[in-house]
């Protein structure tokens, strides 16, 4: 086998876990491969709590797009009414050099279709609350403008 052999291991166990979920959710097999690839592409997300599948990926997205710098698709998981461009580009220019290294997203309470998510950045050691939420159907993000928060030691 040529590659990375973590990350093929890591893709293949990946999507025996989504066998499951696969039969239950209405996802393309685009969209899973999609999935999948960002997933093999990115540092593994650190959890902690309950989430729901679509709350944990939809955090893993935000995390994965706050890497990419993909402003456009950042804003794309926005749930709110209004234009989310200006603000996804502010999260891009707050976040993605700390999305890039570890981070660990806290569930809070339960998940089923709005969940409370404590991301901690390692490198900067800086939080930001978000709220992961079920809107016509589908997992997003009311994406705030980012208020940093530094963690104490």
């Amino acid at each position: 086998m040529t590659g990375n052999p973590r990350r093929a291991a890591l893709t293949a166990a990946f999507a025996l876990s989504l066998g499951a979920l696969s039969l239950t959710a209405c996802t393309s097999d685009d969209d899973l491969l999609v999935y999948q690839t960002d997933y093999a592409n990115h540092q593994p997300l650190r959890v902690t709590g309950y989430p729901s599948a679509g709350s944990l990926r939809t955090v893993q997205q935000i995390v994965w797009h706050l890497a990419d710098r993909d402003a456009d698709a950042l804003a794309a998981l926005h749930t709110e009414d209004g234009d989310a461009d200006s603000t996804a580009r502010a999260w891009i220019k707050t976040y993605s050099k700390d999305a890039q290294g570890q981070v660990t997203a806290d569930f809070l309470d339960e998940g089923s279709v709005r969940q409370e998510v404590v991301l901690h950045f390692a490198e900067s050691r800086r939080t930001q609350e978000i709220t992961v939420r079920i809107n016509n159907e589908a997992w997003g993000v009311v994406l705030d403008s980012p208020d940093p928060a530094i963690e104490s030691p």
